[in-house]
C-alpha cells in the first residue's frame, strides 16, 4: 500500500506520540508499505515554524532531512496534475495544506493517513 502522511502525523510519528492510533502505527511500521511525505507538510512545517507555532530541534530543513531518513519516508513532490483536482474539490476543509495533500493522495492514489475527519468527507481513501 503506498500511504501519504498528514503533516500531523508526520510530526507524531517523529516523536513517537500516543496520538497515533494503533492501526496508523501498523500501517506505518509495515515493511510492505510505502509511505511518503508531501513537500506541502515540509512548507507547512516550514511556515509554522517561522511563526513560533512549532518547535523543533533544529531548523525544519535539517529536521525534515533526518526524521525522512530515519523513518524510511519518500518525498513527494507536489506534481501541475495534483494541483488541478483543487478544482474539483468542495468546500469541506478550508486549510490549504490539507486541501492540497488530498489531490496528491486522488492523483497518486494514496491512503491519506490522518485523523481529521473533515478529510473523509471527500473521494479519497483514508486510514486512521
Amino acid at each position: 500500500m503506498n500511504i501519504l502522511l498528514d503533516t500531523c502525523t508526520f510530526l507524531w510519528v517523529t516523536v513517537g506520540s500516543d496520538e497515533l492510533s494503533d492501526a496508523a502505527k501498523d500501517m506505518f511500521v509495515d515493511p510492505g508499505n510505502e509511505v511518503y511525505l508531501s513537500a506541502a507538510s515540509c512548507w507547512e512545517i516550514s511556515v509554522k515554524w517561522l511563526l513560533g507555532k512549532l518547535h523543533l530541534p533544529e531548523d525544519p530543513g535539517s529536521f525534515l532531512a533526518k526524521q525522512r531518513t530515519q523513518h524510511l519516508i519518500e518525498p513527494l513532490p507536489i506534481a501541475e496534475q495534483a494541483v488541478f483536482h483543487l478544482t474539483k474539490l468542495p468546500r469541506h476543509h478550508k486549510d490549504p495544506f490539507d486541501r492540497i495533500l488530498i489531490c496528491q493522495a486522488i492523483e497518486h492514489s494514496l491512503v491519506l493517513l490522518t485523523p481529521d475527519p473533515l478529510i473523509t468527507q471527500y473521494p479519497v481513501r483514508t486510514a486512521w
